[in-house]
């Protein structure tokens, strides 16, 4: 069996353009881990925030990181191999995963390959119904999707806020989606759809059928029309685009209502929101293998789809990444590893 392999790798950070094609070691699974080999591995911010240094982040916030590096997190495929504590999953499983996230965020997912290591307990088994191309998107974009308005699906500390995030009821109630024709936004959507809410969506007008088709009640073109000038009396919304601009959909909350930001870094409104009533909520996906398998069920269904946006080969990670850059995705960039 050949010690190496074709894989996506950064010798220095910048745009697109230092992402190589090229040959690289190998993984071997340790204890607790399996050996995956990608069929599909699915695009998101944290790949891009990686390749460019972190230069969002406050310097003292920077992961340190050792060059080369293998980025991204999500993948779809098959066990190849299996650590001699293994027993949940076999070689031949087709599984789907978020790789060590937020553990990896210095560059320990190593995704972009045509093998990867994962531990055993981020591993979900891959929806049969849905091929590894879409079951590749999910990972990041349902995990985060989910764990802010189901289940959070574990205890440790929140890392942005002093309390843990808690969920809010969905059942009847109004709930405003923000960026909805994005990577999570459109997976939000559909999650409250099926917990039974009325759901406003918010996006560029080009996304206005999907959306509708993916349950939107309401579907509101920000390019037209300011969602903070007509939405009142809203139970719940969800801000896929987040930062600082997440405080003008505070007008749009009814006293009691809640403020999920999944991008918190920049909103600076906490007395304002407390003394309109309104709860201001985030947390940090965290990879979950038994998630990824319960919500698997959903996906098989049909009950919630995942949207493709563009399909490129591994070796064109960099027009993947140069797509991502263009803006105005609709769901998800995926690269195919042959």
């Amino acid at each position: 069996m050949s010690e190496m392999m074709k894989a996506v790798r950064l010798h220095a950070f910048g745009g697109p353009e230092v992402l190589v094609y090229e040959d690289a070691p190998k993984p071997r699974p340790k204890a607790g881990e399996v050996l995956v080999r990608v069929h599909a591995v699915g695009l998101n911010p944290p790949d891009w925030y990686l390749r460019d240094g972190y230069r969002m982040l406050p310097p003292e916030w920077r992961p340190r990181v050792s060059f080369p590096i293998i980025p991204g997190t999500d993948v779809s495929g098959m066990v190849e191999a299996v650590g001699d504590d293994v027993r949940t999953v076999a070689v031949g499983d087709e599984v789907y995963a978020m790789v060590r996230f937020p553990a990896g965020l210095a560059g320990d997912s190593r995704a972009y390959a045509e093998y990867v290591t994962v531990p055993v307990s981020e591993v979900g088994i891959k929806p049969p119904g849905i091929d590894h191309v879409h079951a590749a998107a999910a990972p990041m974009s349902l995990l985060t999707a989910w764990q802010f308005l189901v289940d959070l699906g574990h205890d440790e500390p929140n890392p942005l806020q002093p309390d843990q995030h808690r969920p809010v009821p969905l059942a009847g109630r109004t709930v405003l989606v923000n960026g909805a024709g994005g990577g999570v936004g459109h997976l939000a959507l559909q999650i409250a759809k099926w917990k039974g809410a009325r759901v406003i969506a918010v996006a560029s007008g080009r996304h206005e059928a999907l959306l509708r088709d993916l349950g939107a009640d309401e579907v509101i073109d920000y390019t037209r029309t300011r969602p903070e000038d007509v939405v009142r009396g809203a139970d719940l919304v969800i801000d896929a685009v987040g930062g600082a601009a997440t405080r003008r959909f505070l007008p749009t909350l009814k006293r009691g209502g809640a403020l999920f930001p999944i991008f918190p870094l920049g909103f600076d409104a906490g007395t304002e929101a407390a003394e309109l009533g309104v709860t201001v909520s985030a947390t940090q996906v965290r990879s979950n293998g038994a998630q990824l398998t319960e919500i698997g069920k959903l996906l098989d269904a049909g009950t919630i789809r995942v949207v493709i946006d563009s399909v490129f080969p591994l070796a064109d990670a960099r027009k993947a990444h140069e797509r991502a850059a263009a803006g105005h995705v609709q769901g998800k960039i995926v690269l195919t590893v042959d």
